[in-house]
């Protein structure tokens, strides 16, 4: 699909894959809708990069949780342009707790980031389903993690929410086509703020560290290499829907690794 001159949507774009997947989106002549729920200033500073490639913006302020702000997303990037060819569900959330302690997750904490993680595609992909469809054409890519293929991640709440969204690719994908495909990636360890807040330089560094020396290809993902992808599902795919791409370098070949830690 040419993207040049097309309209995307990607949620949660204030910062890290969001952000990239944006601004490649942007090098390659798209316009882009970027979306946050707290960081304003990160999203202002995508769309300025993204505007420095020749092409328009739209920041707008949605809770994918939340049906009517998915709604008032879609309408803000139909309203600018009349059109939107790719949405990119990004945007995520999760609680971290170490899988062995059961009493670290309510069933609240479920409930809040399958609200996210699952639901708010499931609401965002409903959002701009019909436009695609009038336009004949679209492309959706989910964000979902490792976590989802082997179980391991910050949580077994969020492992369990991104399984779900691999899921939800594949019963998309059946129900959307011909004209719109559903594809999805699954990151493993992506290098950045996000994940050192959530583990602690400590931890993150140690983590890294192991899971480049186990990897086959002996490195860890970035922002910019998980958007490189989702491009590829976005813009170089037309003959693939329903799949799901692990990004880790290999390290998901390493089960009794991955099962030890």
């Amino acid at each position: 699909m040419d993207i040049e001159n097309g309209v995307a949507i990607v949620t949660g774009s204030s910062s890290g894959v969001g952000a990239a997947c944006a601004r490649q989106l942007a090098e390659r002549g798209c316009h882009v809708a970027i979306n946050y729920a707290h960081n304003e200033e990160g999203a202002r500073a995508t769309a300025a990069a993204c505007v420095e490639f020749g092409v328009e913006t739209v920041v707008v302020k949605a809770n994918v949780a939340n049906d009517d702000e998915c709604c008032a997303l879609a309408q803000a990037a139909l309203e600018k342009w009349g059109r939107v060819d790719a949405l990119v569900n990004n945007a995520g959330t999760t609680k971290f707790n170490p899988h062995h302690e059961l009493d670290g997750l309510s069933k609240q904490d479920f409930l809040d980031i399958y609200a996210v993680n699952t639901v708010g595609a499931y609401q965002m992909t409903r959002a701009v389903a019909a436009a695609m469809q009038r336009g004949g054409r679209g492309s959706i890519v989910n964000v979902a993690s490792i976590a989802a293929v082997t179980g391991v991640g910050s949580s077994i709440a969020y492992a369990a929410s991104k399984g779900a969204m691999i899921t939800l690719t594949l019963s998309l994908a059946r129900a959307l086509g011909p004209e719109i495909r559903v594809n999805a990636v699954c990151p493993g360890f992506i290098q950045g703020d996000w994940l050192e807040q959530g583990l602690g330089k400590e931890r993150y560094d140690a983590a890294k560290a192991a899971l480049e020396a186990a990897s086959p290809l002996r490195l860890t993902t970035t922002p910019d290499t998980v958007a490189e992808a989702i491009l590829y599902f976005v813009a170089g795919a037309d003959v693939i829907t329903g799949e799901t791409l692990i990004l880790d370098g290999g390290n998901h070949l390493n089960t009794a690794p991955l099962a030890r830690r």
